[in-house]
């Protein structure tokens, strides 16, 4: 049977209708800019406070505080001895024997250049630590910028699926009217019904994935789970994508995982280069005073000493172990740059892919479905149309809007990929963001 609407009611209805998904969005644009949170802000908010960062802190700066330590002498050594039977012990001549006693005092100095190039190699270290606290800096980002965007994403779900509710329960009302005057049977009624439960039921699924993500950002600001967080603000339209090209010659040069490495290959070649200076000896310079002695002038003595270093193999074990090190480490370079293109291939066509589907939805498919939803409209007052041709309209031009929506929120995530394959804590999307990585 064909339904009519009342003409008053169906132009309200329908001007509703037409309101574009960004009339939803107006609720966060003109709430209080002291509640909104843009990703940028929610990057810098995560790394200031998560505790993961503190804890790379602190091994960096444990690493620092060992330059010092390897690169000082080791402590002077003081021993003390006495003969203890002097002291009842008396000359020839009746006179008691002097106490006797042995003082010395003793310094090991390594051989020339071990000593610098012991820091040297705790230097390099401290660098490879410093470049995990960049590399987690990275990982914090991509994740904070992801899940800014999974909010974003969760809010306007959250919004549209109230227009429809709201639209739907016109629709219900509408055809309880019909079907009060004999004009449209009661399926109409209950189709709205149903749709309407569907939508209630997908408001809690909604409200429940809100939930998930409100806990996995508190807990990278390091808060209780459910600390109420602000609204995130309107997702930037980011349409311009770097040169891969340019991309891969920024990765390369700063990545901190490859400056990581850079670092152990110095540190293993400079014990490979220590490892050289063990065969030669260390050197021991010592000062005492015995006076066991009953010439005084004998009593003051100086010493010097050295180390014989006879065990060879145990040597070149030492020498064989860093250049194996340093090797592994080449290859570990390699192997991360080979994986550090891989990233920035897989981002940067992910990028690629959901920019296109974003331009699809917004040249195309929105348009389409308007279009569509004008016609259902127009075949309705007509007469032509049905109550659930124009239901399923709406429906469709909604989808379309989620989809929208969640394109969008896609060309995020994987920006927030590339970013991260490329090595920037802040968006590609900006020629001087591009500039700065570049010099």
């Amino acid at each position: 049977m064909k339904t009519h609407f009342y003409p008053t009611r169906l132009l309200v209805l329908l001007l509703t209708l037409v309101q574009p998904i960004n009339s939803a969005a107006n609720e966060l644009k003109h709430t209080d800019s002291v509640n909104i949170l843009s990703a940028s802000q929610l990057v810098l908010l995560v790394l200031q406070a998560n505790p993961r960062l503190n804890i790379a802190q602190a091994s960096w700066q444990a690493s620092l505080a060992r330059i010092e330590q390897q690169s000082a002498l080791d402590d002077p050594q003081f021993q003390y001895s006495f003969a203890p039977l002097t002291g009842d012990s008396q000359k020839p001549n009746g006179q008691n024997l002097d106490f006797g006693q042995r003082f010395e005092i003793s310094q090991k100095i390594p051989f020339p250049g071990k000593l610098f190039l012991r820091g040297e190699v705790a230097e390099y270290q401290a660098i490879s630590q410093q470049q995990n606290i960049k590399t987690l800096q990275l990982l914090l980002a991509s994740k904070a910028k992801t899940l800014f965007a999974d909010s974003y994403f969760i809010h306007q779900a959250i919004a549209i699926n109230q227009i429809n509710q709201t639209l739907l329960q016109e629709f219900r009302d509408i055809a309880l009217t019909q079907y009060s005057t004999g004009k449209v049977s009661k399926q109409d009624v209950l189709h709205a019904e149903v749709e309407l439960t569907l939508l209630k039921h997908q408001t809690i699924v909604l409200q429940n994935e809100k939930k998930v993500i409100l806990a996995q950002l508190n807990t990278l600001l390091n808060r209780p789970v459910d600390s109420p967080l602000s609204l995130p603000t309107q997702l930037s339209e980011s349409n311009k994508l770097p040169d891969f090209k340019l991309l891969q010659k920024i990765a390369l040069r700063s990545r901190p995982e490859l400056k990581a490495i850079t670092a152990d290959i110095n540190a293993y070649k400079t014990q490979n280069k220590l490892a050289a200076l063990d065969y030669y000896p260390d050197l021991k310079v010592s000062a005492g005073y015995n006076s066991l002695w009953d010439n005084e002038d004998k009593r003051f003595n100086m010493g010097i000493g050295i180390n014989i270093p006879l065990n060879q193999s145990k040597r070149r074990a030492a020498e064989q172990e860093a250049k194996a090190n340093s090797q592994q480490a080449h290859w570990r370079k390699i192997d991360v740059e080979a994986r550090i293109n891989e990233e920035l291939a897989v981002a940067y066509s992910q990028v690629e892919e959901s920019l296109h589907l974003l331009h699809l939805y917004r040249q195309q498919l929105s348009s389409l479905a308007n279009a569509n939803l004008a016609a259902a409209k127009a075949d309705y007052q007509s007469g032509k149309g049905d109550f659930l041709s124009l239901i399923s309209s709406e429906k469709n031009r909604l989808q379309t809007q989620l989809q929208t929506a969640q394109a969008l929120a896609n060309v995020h995530r994987n920006f927030a990929k590339l970013e991260q394959a490329t090595g920037s804590l802040e968006p590609l999307s900006t020629n001087e963001q591009i500039g700065r990585l570049i010099q």
